[in-house]
């Protein structure tokens, strides 16, 4: 089987962007590489158990916006074949597709969903999914309507803040200042392409300011040093600011952040997915590579369980406009594909369940070898298990519009 058909284990011993600009010129390589490793712990065998500080989080009581939200178990899909035409986004279809979810996901209009979601007072985070521009990042259409909704409803313009971890794949997405002028455009950390200039004068990481020490996710005995797939751990802390057991949760939306949207992208990551609760769980802190070998999808389920998450993530939207079934989570051009839909979730663990089976689906029409080993879904029947969301099946309700 060729190597453009199979989730690649190789590691390589170079940073994102610099893949990024060898995959632009040789597309058919098909890699699954995050943040300078690969998928790595969720392709491999499960390992022992790492202890980590969920229970910390559980002992916070919830809010009455904390997930699984007010629609535990729904999911609105909204398909429009106009949406794409001619590798062309028409952003008045996708303005058209975003109300139909919307409404069709709370049951009312675009007015009383906003105050089912916010209060004009609330600073609202929008966290998009720039990887793989232009092909499968999230579009800035999509972000486009939903800042339109929140302004309509008088919440100021200057309390939105389009958000990712690196403040290079903003810009790369096409989330700049120009295009979105009064939204704050807001990194949580700096990542520099060569050189030790991210450190300053007292050697720390330019960033490390950015990210709150009292909120952090904690992994025992998982250190950022010495990690797989990064050269050495100069070059690791160029991508993570810290090393340790510690993964602290920015700044942003600690302190700032009164409620977040998670517009992710449609993508697979190996035989997982890279959609709604990865877009948010690796993320939201520093220090993830050493996550990755021993953890993998189980960080989208516990970072999320963080109370300065749970308690602010409202609304999921699933940017679907095109799919990406293979070569994931960065992009990869032979396995792209129109799929001209938005998914709408409270609940993003129903979300991403629906979104795995159809991507799953997809591998298969596409020839691709797929291993449906529980470790690729596992981490959505545990956030089940704390209330987080739902992911049985039988206990989801999928609406197509």
């Amino acid at each position: 089987m060729s190597r453009s058909h199979i989730s690649m284990d190789v590691i390589f011993e170079m940073n994102r962007r610099e893949f990024v600009r060898t995959v632009a010129g040789c597309t058919a390589a098909a890699g699954a590489v995050m943040l300078g490793a690969p998928v790595s712990g969720q392709e491999k065998e499960a390992v022992p158990e790492v202890t980590t500080n969920i229970a910390d989080f559980l002992k916070v009581p919830k809010t009455s916006h904390s997930l699984p939200g007010p629609f535990p178990g729904r999911v609105v899909k909204v398909t429009d074949p106009r949406s794409l035409v001619d590798e062309r986004v028409d952003g008045k279809v996708v303005a058209e597709m975003v109300e139909r979810g919307i409404r069709t996901l709370t049951g009312t209009s675009m007015k009383k969903s906003f105050r089912m979601f916010f209060t004009r007072d609330d600073v609202v985070g929008l966290k998009v999914n720039p990887v793989g521009p232009p092909l499968i990042s999230t579009k800035p259409e999509i972000a486009e309507v939903v800042i339109s909704w929140l302004v309509d409803n008088k919440l100021p313009v200057r309390n939105i803040v389009i958000w990712d971890r690196f403040d290079l794949d903003l810009k790369d997405a096409g989330f700049t200042a120009s295009r979105f002028p009064g939204v704050r455009i807001q990194a949580l950390q700096t990542m520099v392409e060569e050189g030790h200039s991210f450190r300053d004068a007292g050697g720390n990481h330019i960033s490390a300011g950015n990210f709150d020490p009292d909120v952090y996710y904690f992994a025992k005995g998982v250190v950022g040093k010495g990690v797989r797939g990064y050269q050495d751990d100069e070059f690791y802390l160029n991508q993570h600011v810290f090393a340790g057991e510690y993964s602290y949760l920015g700044n942003l939306l600690t302190r700032d952040i009164t409620k977040l949207v998670n517009l992710a992208a449609y993508k697979n990551t190996g035989n997982g997915i890279s959609m709604a609760t990865k877009n948010v769980g690796y993320a939201a802190v520093c220090n993830t590579g050493r996550l990755h070998a021993p953890l993998g999808f189980k960080v989208c389920t516990e970072v999320l369980a963080a109370p300065a998450v749970r308690d602010k993530l409202v609304l999921n939207i699933t940017d679907g406009l095109r799919g990406q079934y293979e070569g994931g989570p960065d992009k990869n051009e032979k396995f792209v594909y129109p799929n001209r839909s938005l998914y709408f979730a409270t609940d993003p663990f129903a979300l991403d369940a629906v979104c795995h089976r159809e991507l799953v689906a997809k591998r298969k029409e596409m020839g691709i070898a797929v291993n449906e080993h529980p470790r690729f879904t596992e981490y959505l029947n545990y956030a089940e298990k704390l209330g987080l969301g739902i992911a049985d099946p039988a206990r989801i309700a999928l609406v197509r519009v």
